[in-house]
């Protein structure tokens, strides 16, 4: 069998480090782009979105390419500078990398490129396909240029998928390692009433609904890459706090969230997104952990 080489941005990041590591254990060849001088040829290419560089010609007969790149956006509070760096590192690498692709003679036949629920804003009970509409708050208008921002690749005929990702569950990073030494301690706590949805996505699956987009051919355009069990922040509390046998009877206020976080708290820990993969699911996908509880017993097993 031919061995596969696919590109990957964002490599070094908690989803990237496990996508090549799945991706090479099955045998694929992996191209990390790097922002850095060059140190494996054999694996590395180099680029440079704020600079507008890219080592393209390396990208020619690649199979397929998924881009991951951006500012984590839960980095620090959000300034106004804070905020047009999560918007240029997510456009402007986009953009470079599409536009690079595009003008390869050998295209890959794939791009996945990373989005995120936050694409819907903040939408109460309602739940979330991928026909429904944009929200119109910062990471919602974030979303949709980021989306755009690959348009010169899908017009030169490379198929692109848009996996918008939920939060992200793993003990090794994002907000699950951020909140297990605070639930650890008895400390875990309610946000504001705990009535928003929280649509989440054991990282396993990440993985696993990226390749799928990497190999069906059938799936294109946005891809909602989140549990079909998506749960309350109320719920959510308590099942974590159950799985670590820890009591969680605190509640934070939306004011405490808001004083704390600014304008992140609001959109990341107080704002409702209820979403159902459903083309994942109608192409054949079976999500590993669709379910919250048996999901984290499973992540956070010795």
């Amino acid at each position: 069998m031919e061995t596969r080489t696919i590109a990957v941005t964002g490599a070094s990041g908690l989803i990237g480090t496990a996508l090549c590591k799945s991706l090479r254990d099955d045998g694929c060849r992996v191209l990390e782009l790097v922002r850095r001088e060059v140190k494996d040829p054999e694996r590395e290419v180099y680029w440079k979105p704020s600079a507008g560089e890219i080592d393209a010609s390396r990208l020619e007969g690649v199979d397929g390419v998924v881009h991951l790149a951006g500012v984590n956006i839960a980095d620090k509070r959000w300034t106004p500078e804070f905020k047009q760096k999560i918007v240029d590192s997510r456009v402007q690498g986009t953009e470079l990398l599409a536009g690079a692709i595009a003008a390869l003679a050998d295209k890959p036949r794939v791009l996945v490129q990373a989005s995120a629920i936050g694409y819907y804003g903040d939408r109460g009970d309602a739940v979330m396909t991928e026909e429904s509409s944009a929200g119109d708050d910062f990471l919602a208008k974030t979303c949709v240029l980021w989306e755009a921002s690959s348009k010169a690749a899908w017009e030169a005929g490379v198929r692109v998928a848009q996996l918008r990702i939920g939060v992200v569950m793993s003990p090794e990073g994002g907000a699950l390692k951020e909140l297990l030494p605070k639930f650890n301690l008895g400390g875990g706590a309610t946000l504001g009433d705990g009535k928003q949805w929280m649509s989440w996505v054991a990282l396993p699956d990440v993985v696993g609904a990226l390749r799928f987009c990497l190999d069906n051919e059938g799936v294109h355009g946005a891809v909602n890459g989140a549990a079909p069990g998506a749960v309350t922040n109320r719920e959510f509390t308590k099942t974590l706090a159950g799985v670590l046998s820890r009591p969680a009877l605190l509640t934070l206020p939306k004011f405490a969230v808001r004083a704390m976080f600014g304008e992140m708290g609001d959109a990341l820990l107080l704002s409702s997104t209820r979403v159902a993969p459903t083309r994942l699911e109608e192409a054949g996908y079976r999500f590993k952990h669709p379910e919250l509880e048996p999901a984290l017993r499973a992540l956070l097993e010795k």
